[in-house]
């Protein structure tokens, strides 16, 4: 459970250019309309431009990943949360992927009991490994674990060799230490997995959002707006427009 009293951040991150700052935009507004009381926004990012002013924008600290020529880094930048000193931030964070689609209220997430709380990675039967979470939604104390942080730094080969990306390395740390905890199962559905009608049904019937949910995932191939056209980037695995879509991911 988040500290009593401790300040409330909302804390997201964006680089590159694959999101444009309407993505942190409707982010903000989405949690405005669905936490109750007062919280600080902030996004970690290299580009600033075109967010709006209630959005307090923040350098993403360096990792100093060293990355061979074409490499991407992936969502190892995630890591540099876990800052011992992150801009003077102070208090309970929840940190949210800028495409998740919030659908219901946000107040339970810092009331839920546990120091660090995460979505429990959905199950995929070639997959073994169970103590993983999903890192589209997480809370935990500011400053709390700069352990995981300062290891992946001073073994950054050693970690990248061992775990397939960074919710996997951050799952195992923290399981070992005692402190890994998931959020109701209810809660972070996968829009992949969860909110799609199944064969042949999804070609007449919309996708849809599953009973419980509060936040909707969107892991892989489709975004929202990929959702709400009806348009993914993968063959054969066809989607009518999800039309709710339109009613939460919006300013």
């Amino acid at each position: 459970m988040a500290a009593q009293g401790a300040q409330r951040h909302i804390l997201c991150m964006k680089w590159g250019t694959k999101y444009g700052p309407e993505y942190v935009n409707r982010l903000y507004a989405m949690v405005r309309r669905h936490l109750s009381g007062d919280f600080k926004f902030v996004c970690l990012t290299d580009d600033g431009n075109g967010i709006r002013p209630e959005v307090t924008c923040l350098p993403i600290p360096p990792l100093n990943l060293q990355l061979a020529p074409g490499q991407r880094d992936g969502a190892w930048k995630k890591l540099t949360t876990f800052e011992q000193d992150l801009h003077g931030l102070r208090g309970t964070a929840l940190f949210l992927d800028v495409d998740v689609v919030i659908v219901g209220s946000l107040d339970a997430f810092f009331e839920q009991p546990g120091e660090f709380l995460i979505i429990h990675d959905y199950a995929r039967p070639w997959r073994r490994e169970r103590i993983t979470g999903n890192s589209s939604v997480y809370r935990f104390e500011l400053g709390a674990h700069a352990d995981v942080l300062a290891y992946f730094r001073a073994n950054m080969d050693k970690v990248q060799a061992e775990y397939r990306n960074e919710q996997a390395y951050l799952s195992d740390v923290l399981h070992k230490q005692g402190k890994l905890a998931y959020w109701p199962a209810a809660w972070c559905p996968s829009f992949k997995y969860h909110g799609i009608p199944t064969w042949p049904t999804n070609y007449w019937e919309e996708p849809f959002v599953p009973e419980g949910a509060r936040v909707m995932v969107f892991h892989g191939e489709c975004n929202p707006p990929d959702a709400l056209a009806g348009r993914r980037n993968r063959a054969f695995r066809y989607i009518r427009p999800a039309s709710w879509v339109a009613k939460h991911w919006k300013e």
